[in-house]
């Protein structure tokens, strides 16, 4: 193994875990979720000699990972639907949810893609304003009020038992 190999499987065992958390966030499906690391890993495995700022890779990586995401939804096979006579087994272990709880993840995964990469990456991976809108080549104003938006749809469709304010009362 060489030493460029050697440093990027390093890199990949540390934040493999990270990355597929953040993936499963973006997408709500944990083979998508594998599938999105897995290409994010191979295009920055191609591109390794070309990032000379090693404290930048998290950054370069969380970009490939949206970047993907996004490309998933414009490709017209995704958008098609099948039927069939018999529906498949559901399997509801996936155990990827750190939102707290499945009520809350069940809110956040029906905001627009682009609120919901916002939500996730301010207030899951808690990046800050300037990280969210360096990753999905947005201005730090447009994460704001997507961020704000997105929260306040949350806030609205959130039941009694789920939404803070309404404890406090």
């Amino acid at each position: 193994m060489t030493a460029r190999d050697a440093d990027f499987s390093s890199y990949m065992h540390a934040r493999q875990a990270s990355l597929l958390r953040t993936a499963y966030l973006l997408t709500g499906d944990r083979h998508t979720a594998e599938d999105l690391v897995q290409v994010a890993f191979a295009k920055l495995y191609l591109a390794w000699d070309k990032v000379h700022d090693r404290g930048s890779i998290d950054a370069y990586v969380r970009r490939i990972l949206v970047n993907e995401h996004n490309s998933l939804w414009r490709r017209a096979w995704k958008r098609r639907e099948l039927t069939t006579e018999v529906l498949p087994e559901s399997s509801h272990h996936d155990t990827y949810d750190a939102g707290g709880s499945g009520e809350l993840w069940d809110l956040v995964q029906t905001l627009p893609r682009k609120a919901r990469a916002v939500v996730v990456l301010r207030y899951y991976e808690e990046m800050s304003e300037a990280e969210t809108a360096e990753v999905l080549g947005i201005s730090v104003g447009t994460v704001k009020s997507q961020a704000s938006r997105a929260l306040a749809t949350l806030r609205q469709r959130a039941p009694e038992g789920l939404n803070p304010r309404e404890e406090e009362r």
